[in-house]
């Protein structure tokens, strides 16, 4: 069971346990391993900590409406891991306060000020953001902490403070600190796990692809893009050329121009976080395969006869850097099937197949049964997985099937999405 979480219903580790609970229901005699998943959103560094260990210290930072949040750093050595959701997450902003116009990534920036001391290496998880600020709240922060008084005019701070909305505004002049705030960070090897690998701006971006699920009008959407696009030009222009670092993976390793950075895939990640890291010399890594690679998956998957993996939601970004899309990969190696057990799935089974899953399933089909999925989630998951298991489990009674179900189980489960 190598599961994501379920939105803010379930973590990665509560939902790899009731999956398990929920499969051993339906296949009791299975022998049945759980291994939970993070991509960089939600659940990042408690995923981590539970395989790589170290030391968890508590901060408090700013949520995305201005209020006290309380977050955590996994210190590993001289690596320290955050997880931006910590400061950004969706479920720190009541529904009524939604406004992807108004929430600040203020905290994030506070968080990475946070991991600074003592650190060689800190990795930032970006995913499950309530903001659409391009990282202008992140900047804001770090600049606070690293460079001297007044390097920020109090004006461009608060405009840069005050929500994607605010960005329009902001001139290249405003940001002549920049050079001076990636200065400030050379000695520092900054990675952002990012859960998408979207890009900043566009259709697929952070305004167009997301801010409508944290609460855009679609005028808001719009105009987002609109602010975003010239807050990148502005950052972009003040902040000049930059070389990545070694083994720079989605970056490279040659010079790079700065205006080139809002196209990088995952720029787009936690509401333009990506951006703001990358603008700082950053590298973008996906981050489903840096968890996957710290918990050792491909000798996990190697030792199992089948993978069941799942998250709240599988749509067109579940293909685009997600646990899901990760998982279905590295089993592909192994010619292990994956069956994907996930609360909605609203991706056709050809494009799921193509990306290496066997089957998927959904917890609840229909706006009815996705209110009563929400009601309970860890039952109705359960449920579901236990109908799956009769199907899928190696070890079917009668069957003598390895890795795959048994043609004589044809119509014992529902039909898995996108037909039989």
């Amino acid at each position: 069971m190598a599961p994501d979480g379920f939105g803010t219903s379930l973590t990665p580790a509560e939902a790899a346990d009731v999956l398990r609970a929920g499969w051993v229901d339906g296949a009791p005699h299975d022998t049945v391993d759980v291994c939970p998943l993070a991509d960089g959103g939600p659940g990042f560094v408690a995923t981590l900590h539970a395989t790589l260990g170290g030391d968890l210290e508590p901060v408090t930072v700013t949520s995305p409406v201005g209020e006290p949040a309380p977050a955590a750093l996994l210190r590993v050595g001289t690596t320290v891991h955050v997880e931006s959701a910590h400061a950004l997450g969706l479920a720190l902003v009541p529904p009524d306060l939604r406004d992807p116009t108004r929430t600040t990534s203020l905290g994030a920036g506070e968080l990475v000020a946070a991991a600074l001391p003592g650190a060689h290496r800190v990795v930032v998880g970006l995913g499950g953001s309530a903001t659409n600020d391009a990282g202008a709240g992140l900047l804001v922060a770090l600049a606070r902490a690293l460079l001297p008084a007044g390097a920020v005019a109090p004006d461009v701070a608060a405009r840069m403070s005050s929500g994607g909305g605010a960005l329009g505004d902001v001139g290249v002049d405003d940001l002549r600190w920049l050079p001076d705030l990636r200065a400030a960070l050379r000695t520092v090897d900054l990675l952002a796990a990012v859960d998408v690998d979207v890009p900043l701006l566009g259709l697929q971006g952070a305004s167009a692809g997301f801010s409508p699920q944290k609460g855009a009008t679609p005028q808001q959407a719009q105009d987002l893009e609109r602010a975003l696009g010239a807050f990148a030009h502005a950052a972009t222009t003040a902040a000049g050329p930059l070389r990545t670092g070694p083994g720079a993976d989605l970056l490279g390793t040659s010079d790079v121009r700065a205006a080139r950075l809002s196209a990088l895939p995952g720029a787009g990640a936690a509401g333009g976080l990506g951006f703001a890291l990358a603008l700082l010399g950053a590298r973008l890594l996906p981050g489903a395969r840096l968890v996957a690679d710290a918990v050792d998956l491909p000798a996990r998957i190697a030792a199992h006869d089948l993978v069941v993996t799942g998250e709240g939601r599988t749509d067109w970004q579940s293909l685009h850097g997600k646990v899901v899309a990760e998982v279905a990969g590295r089993a592909l190696a192994f010619a292990v099937p994956v069956v994907v057990v996930s609360g909605e799935v609203l991706v056709g089974r050809r494009e799921l197949s193509a990306a290496g899953v066997t089957a998927a399933y959904a917890v609840a089909e229909g706006p009815e049964a996705v209110r009563a999925a929400l009601g309970d989630p860890a039952g109705t998951l359960r449920s579901r997985t236990a109908r799956v298991a009769r199907t899928w489990s190696p070890l079917r009674e009668g069957s003598g099937h390895r890795n795959g179900p048994p043609p004589s189980a044809a119509g014992t489960a529902e039909a898995p999405h996108g037909g039989a």
